[in-house]
């Protein structure tokens, strides 16, 4: 059997929900979609589905595996692109989104660059914090920091980055560096308002456990911008991103505390749906943002994350 066909048959699978929805898109019967998977998984010899009567859902080995099948796929579609589009020039409109935050540091100054190269394609950039619905709002990508909650989409990892515990040298010699996650209780802690969305608070690692710590203090704000800001300006101790904080952290303006109690990092992916010819443009986007990514010298916190912080979180 071709192992491809499996391939595309377990994504499909996975993006659809169910056996009988992967057939009805493929045309075929029900019973060819699960011969397929089962051979996947007796050549892997691992579980990757677990079906019952109701439902389909993925075990933890067919989530990893999952990823790197989309991202195969999409690799696969963008070599034959590059073939097959020769020397047709990209053109149209292209529609992407991205955090607000993480957009507006590090998506939107990549913009004018794609543009320059690929003068034909205009583009609109949606920064928000909302989850986007790719599919029925009509985005054609969107970059995502985090835990992937939809598998229907194909993710490509751009990189990672983690969370944390920040301070100005003024506030340290002021009020000294916490030692342990716990001390915290007792420092000028900088948070998100109550109607923000941090809904696990800060979350750190200890004795091998993640430790979530509910914290507040003299200041909170709704905008994570505001909290970066005084946390500069030494009124207390935030708990930011390395993407937001890596270049005051490797300039000094800023000094890390509790590094090693750090949670691990995140992944950062653009995500978009499943489609069978994907547009130039929209290729040429992606293998733009992988470009990118690639280059150290364009994310400044890179140079200050520890050998342990860039493990495949978990």
């Amino acid at each position: 059997m071709d192992r491809l066909k499996q391939i595309e048959t377990f994504v499909a699978v996975a993006g659809r929900g169910s056996l009988t929805a992967a057939a009805n898109a493929e045309g075929v019967a029900p019973a060819i979609i699960g011969r397929r998977i089962d051979a996947l998984e007796a050549r892997l010899g691992v579980k990757l589905l677990v079906r019952t009567t109701r439902r389909i859902s993925l075990t933890h080995e067919g989530v990893a595996f999952l990823e790197d099948c989309q991202r195969l796929l999409a690799d696969l579609q963008s070599a034959e692109a590059s073939v097959t589009a020769g020397g047709v020039k990209a053109s149209g409109h292209l529609r992407i989104t991205a955090p607000a935050g993480f957009g507006r540091k590090h998506v939107a100054p990549l913009v004018p660059e794609f543009r320059q190269r690929n003068p034909d394609v205009t583009l609109s950039l949606d920064l928000t914090d909302r989850l986007v619905d790719l599919v029925n709002e009509g985005y054609d990508c969107a970059v995502r920091v985090g835990a992937l909650a939809d598998s229907s989409l194909v993710s490509v990892r751009l990189g990672e980055s983690r969370r944390a515990c920040v301070a100005s040298p003024a506030y340290i010699r002021r009020f000294g560096a916490p030692q342990s996650p716990q001390d915290l209780q007792r420092h000028r802690c900088l948070t998100y308002s109550s109607v923000a969305s941090q809904p696990r608070g800060w979350v750190f690692q200890q004795a091998g456990e993640s430790l979530h710590l509910r914290l507040s203090g003299p200041l909170d704000c709704t905008d994570g911008a505001v909290l970066h800001q005084w946390c500069i300006e030494g009124h207390g101790l935030a708990w930011r991103s390395m993407w937001e904080v890596g270049e005051e952290l490797a300039t000094g303006g800023l000094v890390e505390v509790l590094a090693d109690y750090a949670a691990p990092p995140v992944g950062i992916h653009v995500v978009f749906a499943q489609r069978k010819h994907m547009p130039l443009r929209q290729r040429l986007w992606i293998d733009y943002l992988k470009e990118c990514f690639a280059n150290p010298a364009l994310w400044p916190w890179s140079r200050t994350e520890s050998a342990s912080a860039l493990a495949e979180p978990a």
